[in-house]
């Protein structure tokens, strides 16, 4: 479904690339883990595949057909497909839990609704299913700014999700939750992803969360894959290839304490 064809994306022209010739596919069902340092490339990847950073070398192909092609309403239609969760949540504080999510069918709408903000019976009640399934019912109409961090991001998980998509695109969506609020939005990802069959595709810090939940790990280093399999084959080896060795004599001193 997707597919990045030795992708390379260069920011500037006298520094090193962002992401170095890429070669990866990925198809519905697979629920992917993307690991890696600051400064690895991840973002630029998820930003790459959601047509918001073009890529400067290569393609990009999605159902077989190239981004780099895509017309500005393609590209707004790509985007429709791919639900997007941030880390930093970009809701607008100020409007209810209902008006956010319904934010999210705005790549569907044409802009003079968007504008007004009109949305019909319909897409009204398809809201309410979504922020039900994500454990938000009776907080509709609760302004963001009222919410914990966890119930924001369920917010970001019910937008992305009214959107029907094909595929999940989440650019570390926990990096600011505490442990415990991270297992449950992975759990939440986890289970939209198995009902709806989608392409999965999560930045991620933590190791842990990252061999719980996926069926494929890619570990990105340097802007280069240096690792792509499955969780079971993540060993101490593959990290430190992943992370260098700086964090596994981290590791291995926090064990001896």
């Amino acid at each position: 479904m997707i597919e990045l064809k030795d992708v390379s994306v260069q920011y500037d022209k006298s520094g090193e690339p962002a992401l170095k010739k890429l070669n990866l596919s990925l198809e519905r069902g697979e629920f992917v883990s993307v690991l890696g340092p600051s400064g690895a490339g991840k973002s630029t990847m998820i930003r790459t595949i959601n047509a918001l950073q073009p890529a400067t070398g290569g393609d990009v192909l999605i159902d077989g057909k190239s981004l780099a092609g895509f017309s500005r309403r393609e590209q707004r239609q790509w985007r429709s497909r791919a639900g997007m969760i941030f880390q930093h949540f970009h809701l607008i504080p100020r409007l209810t839990v209902k008006q956010n999510v319904l934010s999210g069918l705005f790549g569907k709408k044409d802009p003079w609704s968007n504008l007004g903000g009109f949305f019909s019976a319909a897409e009204k009640k398809q809201a309410a299913v979504v922020i039900e399934q994500v454990g938000l019912q009776g907080m509709e109409d609760r302004k963001i700014e009222q919410l914990s961090g966890g119930q924001k991001q369920r917010v970001g998980v019910a937008r992305a999700l009214i959107q029907d998509p094909d595929v999940f695109l989440g650019d570390e969506p926990v990096a600011s939750l505490d442990p415990g609020t991270s297992r449950s939005i992975f759990s939440l990802i986890e289970e939209v992803h198995k009902r709806n069959n989608l392409v999965t595709m999560i930045n991620v810090h933590d190791i842990d969360l990252a061999k719980m939940y996926s069926d494929r790990i890619i570990g990105l280093s340097e802007g280069e894959v240096v690792y792509d399999g499955p969780p079971s084959r993540l060993n101490d080896t593959v990290i430190e290839r992943i992370y260098g060795k700086n964090m596994m004599a981290d590791k291995k001193t926090q064990t001896v304490r």
